[in-house]
């Protein structure tokens, strides 16, 4: 690869760089879709070349420790510690996804909730409670997301209902059909479950219209997340200086030290 000593020195900037920084996902893309854009633009402006996709050799490696819907948009971070998202949900329709890209499936009247009908149930579903993640997920099944297989139309078994601890509910806003909720919960919490249930348990149905994570771990929308148009290596070293800090003032540097595939964002994250 012929390149100037400006070139160069980006080049050797890039590859020593070793941390982790948060970064703002746009609704729209796949987790690993963001990472693929966000490498590509790195790789080009310290003019190496390397196609993203690829694993094996790589000049340049990031990893995320948790997925973010493609739905929803905000934080895209650690996979665990405390979550917050704002949701809107949409009462008298349900979907097979239980957000707004997946099909309706039922549509049932809603009329009859009031907002405190709404803040009321709420009770129900904060705490530690049991929840039942949705069917297009994450999860596995044979080695193969579910979500994979769904869009397949493969068969497959719903998971089953496991612990979850939510912190916080709370109703921002109710104009019918449209509710907006502030959730603080544990990990492995699925928000469009939430509102699945909460539509059940007031007698009608209702999807995820949209949602974003505000927070995750120490990391806020606001503060910490880099937004795409900073996405540059100046930008990315100061991001993680700036994570690494506020890491190390909660006393969790030792342990990102001994499990650094739990990062954040982790350039040189292990294959």
């Amino acid at each position: 690869m012929a390149a100037g000593s400006g070139s160069v020195a980006l080049a050797e900037k890039l590859q020593s760089l070793n941390g982790l920084f948060a970064i703002h996902k746009k609704k729209g893309p796949t987790s690993a879709d963001v990472l693929n854009i966000l490498k590509t633009k790195l790789l080009k402006e310290a003019g190496i070349k390397q196609h993203p996709m690829k694993r094996k050799r790589q000049a340049l490696k990031l990893g995320h420790g948790g997925t973010l819907d493609s739905a929803a948009s905000g934080v895209l971070g650690k996979k665990r510690g405390e979550k917050k998202y704002t949701t809107v949900g949409e009462l008298g329709k349900a979907t097979d996804t239980f957000d707004a890209l997946g099909m309706v499936t039922e549509e049932q009247s809603y009329d009859h909730i009031t907002k405190n009908d709404l803040e009321s149930i709420l009770k129900k579903f904060t705490g530690n409670v049991m929840q039942t993640p949705p069917l297009y997920s994450a999860l596995k099944q044979n080695g193969q997301r579910l979500s994979c297989l769904m869009k397949k139309g493969e068969a497959v078994e719903a998971k089953p209902a496991r612990p979850v601890v939510v912190f916080d509910l709370s109703v921002q806003d109710y104009n019918p059909p449209l509710f907006t909720l502030n959730v603080e919960c544990g990990g492995g919490f699925y928000v469009r479950s939430l509102v699945n249930d909460l539509g059940k348990e007031l007698s009608s149905c209702a999807h995820v219209k949209e949602l974003i994570r505000t927070k995750q771990g120490p990391f806020t929308l606001d503060e910490h997340a880099l937004q795409e148009e900073k996405w540059t290596i100046d930008e990315v070293v100061k991001a993680i200086e700036s994570c690494t800090e506020l890491v190390s003032s909660e006393g969790a540097c030792k342990k990102l030290k001994m499990n650094p595939q739990e990062n954040t964002e982790q350039v040189k994250e292990a294959d």
